[in-house]
């Protein structure tokens, strides 16, 4: 999204904010970096990413970095028809992103983990370090 000062709120009342949960500030961050490249086709939507802490930790007194784990992302548009058709494009790539992961699934085996990856399917523990 451009910066607030290069646009004015009232010309986009069309708001809508969208958090999407991941198991880690990785994970988030690397969907952020996939989902930012495609940039808003229409001159009338704007778009901003942030990664959050969970409401349950934002809360909390530990928002540290390491805690932030939810891709937010915040829409403006100057109808809702073009809000909604904005959002159904993020939604479908979205899907895409998460799907590659999900399938990849290169994070769980090379990012240091709190649970052991005993019983995941398809991994062969000889090979993990």
């Amino acid at each position: 999204m451009a910066a607030k000062d290069e646009w004015k709120a009232e010309d986009f009342p069309c708001t809508l904010t969208l958090h999407i949960p991941f198991p880690s500030t990785h994970l988030a961050s690397t969907a952020q970096r996939a989902l930012s490249v495609d940039a808003e086709l229409s001159p009338l939507v704007r778009r901003a990413f942030s990664i959050v802490a969970p409401k349950a930790q934002a809360s909390s007194s530990q928002t540290a970095n390491e805690d932030k784990s939810v891709l937010q992302v915040n829409y403006a548009a100057t109808t809702n028809r073009m809000l909604r058709v904005a959002v159904n494009g993020f939604v479908e790539s979205a899907g895409v992103v998460i799907g590659v992961m999900k399938d990849l699934d290169v994070d769980v085996v090379y990012e240091p983990t709190r649970e052991g990856l005993e019983g995941v399917q398809g991994l062969d523990a000889t090979k993990v370090g």
